[in-house]
């Protein structure tokens, strides 16, 4: 049986808004360790599952597809966001 793995992906440390994070992600977990590929040296696996990204509206859209799919899942909160209200005069100091 598969393992998954779904959560909301966290903003990229480029972007100062919270676009593409209101979405949720179900990722399988990696069937095998990685194994250095003879001829290049790369890091690889026989299975593609780990390349696959499935994105859902929403926790109960995911959860629904898991449940169909007969997949082991388990989901990951997100932290709570912490903000630190500041004065435009605290730039200056």
């Amino acid at each position: 049986m598969s393992e998954a793995r779904i959560y909301r992906p966290a903003r990229n440390a480029m972007q100062s808004g919270r676009a593409n994070t209101s979405h949720w992600v179900l990722e399988y977990a990696p069937e095998a360790a990685l194994r250095p590929d003879a001829l290049m040296g790369w890091a690889g696996q026989g299975s593609t599952r780990d390349q696959l990204r499935l994105s859902f509206a929403s926790l109960e859209e995911a959860t629904a597809y898991a449940d169909r799919q007969s997949l082991d899942y388990r989901v990951v909160k997100d932290q709570p966001r912490r903000s630190r209200p500041r004065s435009y005069a605290a730039n200056f100091r």
